[in-house]
């Protein structure tokens, strides 16, 4: 994935989160281009260990010790994090910020030299539209509607102001990752139509920036690749998605008729949404009710805003072209969930 002409040298990585659906696709990479791969999780991953992958299990907001297990490794993928729109703040802020402060003081006590971050658009997400915007047009927000956005920004700040002589960071932002495997936004939308509980929430025209996940793990090696010693992108925070936004719920009416459901059947107001939101939030805090909410406010206001990013910084830093097209990365989306059995 390296621009460079001279030959690169093999990786020696290590991936937090390396069985997640991004991670994954990170470790598939790097092995496909021969470099050494360690994933650390809470779990155990047979078919990582199958591509040639080293398994390590351990809690990265735990006691253990980190640094041992990153002796030898060159650069840091740290990719894992409790993601969701509901569930108590001290959980977000103990797996998303105390386990990347935790990894970043093991990577300077072991010498490891780069340490590449997935943080999240919502990190700077303030309920309003960003269209075509740049890293430099959205500032960290002073409030946020939900634990993990607000636990994302936390780290990425921190991960941003670690960057050193000695140790070179950069965070990437992949907006709403999409793919075959995907165990998040494709399924959901398949789930909620088939019980009749989805709705579009707005007018339907916002455009939004998504991304296939094999387009996000390709802008994790190209900035392992780049960091380095007067690297223009260490200590810098980029947005990364497909080649152009998609208009968000025609997207998804095209997404759920190819799979074989039907279209969203209506719609409600974005302040009817967010109002809804709103109570259904109180409920679910005061009387303790199991999931999580059908919508909160942070959801409504997703759903109903534009979002989708310049990416010139990723571009001219990185070296970032997408590799796969969003018309390709829907086709073969599409292609593996016909292919599931029926659930």
């Amino acid at each position: 994935m390296s621009t460079s002409s001279s030959p690169r040298a093999p990786l020696r990585a290590l991936v937090t989160g390396g069985g997640g659906f991004l991670g994954r696709a990170i470790v598939e990479q790097l092995r496909a281009r021969g470099d050494t791969v360690k994933v650390l999780a809470r779990g155990r991953y047979p078919e990582l260990e199958a591509l040639g992958a080293t398994a390590v299990q351990a809690d990265l907001a735990g006691e253990i010790d980190l640094a041992p297990l990153l002796t030898d490794v060159d650069v840091v993928f740290h990719a894992a994090s409790k993601t969701g729109v509901w569930g108590p703040r001290a959980e977000f802020m103990r797996t998303n910020v105390e386990g990347a402060r935790r990894l970043l003081d093991a990577c300077r006590r072991a010498g490891v030299r780069r340490f590449v971050y997935t943080s999240s658009p919502s990190a700077t997400f303030d309920g309003r539209d960003a269209k075509g915007a740049t890293e430099a047009d959205c500032p960290y927000p002073t409030h946020f509607e939900a634990p993990y956005p607000e636990s994302k920004a936390i780290a990425e700040k921190m991960v941003l102001d670690a960057n050193s002589d000695e140790l070179h960071t950069v965070a990437l932002r992949p907006h709403l990752i999409y793919g075959p495997r995907d165990p998040h936004i494709v399924p959901r939308l398949i789930s909620r139509r088939r019980q009749g509980r989805l709705r579009r929430v707005g007018d339907g025209t916002n455009e939004v920036g998504i991304t296939y996940v094999d387009n996000a793990a390709q802008a994790h090696l190209l900035a392992a690749d780049r960091l380095g010693p007067g690297a223009a992108c260490a200590g810098r925070a980029y947005f990364i998605t497909d080649d152009a936004p998609i208009t968000l719920w025609r997207w998804i009416d095209e997404l759920l008729v190819a799979v074989g459901e039907q279209p969203v059947p209506g719609s409600v107001s974005v302040g009817t949404a967010v109002t809804a939101g709103r109570l259904l939030q109180w409920a679910w805090g005061t009387f303790g009710l199991s999931g999580e909410p059908p919508m909160t406010p942070f959801v409504a206001k997703e759903l109903a805003s534009s979002h989708w990013y310049d990416l010139r910084g990723a571009r001219e830093d990185l070296g970032y072209v997408p590799a796969v097209s969003g018309a390709e990365g829907f086709a073969r989306t599409v292609a593996w969930f016909k292919a599931q059995p029926p659930a």
